[in-house]
């Protein structure tokens, strides 16, 4: 009767592992930068500008996060 021994290494799984978590923080990063910009942009604008739009003040919040996040 023969027995094999299987053993996996972890190594590569680690490593796979710890370059998705960078890669999601970097999507993390550039995603929060997407809506800082999109904030400053539409906060950027005049009462006149925004109503132009049709875009009231409070909503500006819920744009920019509906414009990074939910896109």
């Amino acid at each position: 009767m023969a027995y094999t021994a299987t053993t996996t290494h972890g190594g590569v799984n680690l490593i796979a592992r710890i370059s998705q978590f960078v890669a999601n923080v970097k999507e993390a990063y550039s995603m929060r930068a997407e809506y800082n910009r999109t904030y400053a942009e539409l906060q950027g604008l005049s009462d006149r500008e925004l109503n132009d739009i049709g875009v009231r003040r409070c909503d500006i919040r819920d744009i920019a996060h509906n414009h990074v996040y939910c896109s």
